[in-house]
């Protein structure tokens, strides 16, 4: 059983060291354990501290692409090299390294294929309480657009079975811990939670800029991620309101006209006309994207099947340093 740890970097040189040091040497279950990191463009000396730290395999961003796209830069090196259970963490030091332990542990009894750590929000003392209802505003959100049960959304400490990794796809460029959680549940990928402590902190996220960003931005990729996997209720949802709005102005013109008094509310016709119209086009669209989800699905499941062909176990390992 082969671990592979990888953390994603971008400009961490005063850090990254700090989270190498907390990692574990070694876990029961587990007979060999690696360690990646995604250079996301760094300008600073990231990727030096990884070599003399002495880090298994580095992948290399010659420009910064966004925290999503070096995590799934990071599973495909990790599958390619023969991870059997994958842990992402953070090069800031946020998540204490003795809790991969409780991560992995799901997996290793066959009870779950992903596993999230779920921090302790209301106790972090650097988080702000705007931030912390912010958070679990989010991560409710998060349930109930995926059916699951997942504490603490946003949290980036999280490990993933072999299984698990070959069947994610991100296709936002903000992150992928809420679209990932969306897609494990609507795609019925076991997923669980364990809770884990964290350190205090080094530096300030790079996440977001402001907390009005870091709404919008997460808001969309979760609307954005719960229509991909639910066309045809999404838009039925929205063209129903337009359409019933347009019925009841209908209903409304056919009380008027059998009273003998139609001929003044024309303009109420001709809007209900329009957005019953706007309603029924709506749901024709669901139906579309309903079709091109069911395509979708199809697509993931030879992706999957080709996926499992390219990163068979008796591969030659990828080198040290990876360029993308």
């Amino acid at each position: 059983m082969k671990l592979i740890i990888q953390i994603p970097c971008y400009n961490e040189a005063e850090t990254l060291e700090i989270a190498l040091n907390d990692l574990p040497k070694e876990i029961e279950g587990i007979d060999k354990i690696e360690y990646l990191i995604i250079n996301d463009g760094s300008t600073d000396d990231t990727v030096k501290v990884a070599r003399e730290w002495g880090v298994d395999y580095i992948v290399n961003f010659k420009t910064n692409k966004g925290l999503a796209r070096g995590f799934m830069a990071g599973l495909d090196a990790c599958l390619r090299n023969g991870a059997d259970i994958i842990v992402n963490t953070d090069a800031d030091d946020q998540y204490k390294g003795e809790d991969i332990e409780k991560l992995v542990r799901p997996i290793l009894e066959g009870k779950s294929d992903i596993v999230i750590g779920a921090r302790p929000i209301d106790k972090t003392e650097h988080f702000s309480p705007l931030k912390k209802k912010l958070q679990h505003l989010g991560s409710f959100v998060v349930r109930k657009a995926s059916g699951t049960d997942i504490p603490d959304a946003p949290s980036g400490f999280r490990a993933f079975s072999r299984e698990a990794a070959m069947q994610l796809n991100v296709t936002n460029e903000y992150t992928y811990t809420l679209e990932t959680i969306v897609q494990a549940g609507r795609n019925k990928i076991s997923i669980t939670s364990v809770d884990i402590g964290t350190n205090a902190e080094l530096r300030p996220s790079r996440l977001f800029h402001s907390m009005f960003g870091y709404i919008k931005k997460s808001m969309v990729t979760i609307l954005r991620s719960y229509i991909m996997y639910k066309p045809l209720k999404s838009f039925g949802i929205i063209g129903t309101i337009p359409f019933t709005a347009g019925l009841i102005l209908a209903i409304r013109f056919c009380v008027f006209f059998f009273n003998g008094a139609g001929q003044g509310h024309i303009q109420s016709l001709i809007l209900a006309s329009m957005l019953m119209m706007m309603g029924f086009m709506t749901w024709v669209i669901g139906l579309q994207a309903d079709i091109i989800a069911a395509n979708r699905k199809l697509l993931e499941d030879i992706q999957k099947h080709v996926r499992n062909t390219d990163y068979s176990v008796g591969k030659d390992p990828a080198p040290r340093s990876e360029h993308s």
